[in-house]
Formats: C-alpha cells, structure tokens, sequence
C-alpha cells in the first residue's frame, strides 16, 4: 500500500465505523461493525495500487449507504432490546 494512501485507507476505516455505530438497531448497529472489521483484515495485505483504488470507491460507496440507512433507521425507530438497555436486572 503506499504511504498516501494509507492515511485515506485508515481515514475511510475510522469514518465507516464511526457512521455504523450510530444504528439505532442494535442487531444493525453490531453486523456492520463486524462486516467493516472483517473486510478491512481480509484485505490488509494488498498491495495492487488498483485493486486498492477499486476497495476504496466500494467502501466509499457504502459510507454512504451507511450514512443513508442510519438516517432512514432514526426516523422508524423501534424498541431496544433487552441485550442494549444499560440496567441489568
């Protein structure tokens, strides 16, 4: 990976991550945390400028896909669940 692109990389890792945990759905919220960690570790290691070009316009892609649901799942808003509420009986 070049050494410009990696700040963009970690850039793009910490701003998808920061937008997913702002789902209100729990379940939501949990699956793309996960699904961001794992797709970044699995490509860690790639050193093809395209290939990391074509990652980067996907993941920013999706920021925005994130950004759009989280929106869409603020204004229907459900229940929590039992495993989110911060008292513990």
């Amino acid at each position: 990976m070049a050494a410009s692109t990696r700040p963009q990389v970690l850039a793009l890792y910490r701003a998808m991550l920061k937008e997913s945990g702002k789902f209100s759905s729990y379940s939501y919220r949990t699956f793309a945390i996960r699904k961001i960690r794992d797709t970044f570790r699995e490509n860690k290691n790639m050193l093809n400028p395209e290939g990391i070009q074509v990652l980067m316009d996907k993941a920013s892609e999706n920021l925005e896909i994130i950004r759009r649901q989280v929106l869409i799942g603020h204004l229907y808003e459900a229940k929590k669940l039992v495993v989110e509420s911060k008292e513990l009986h």
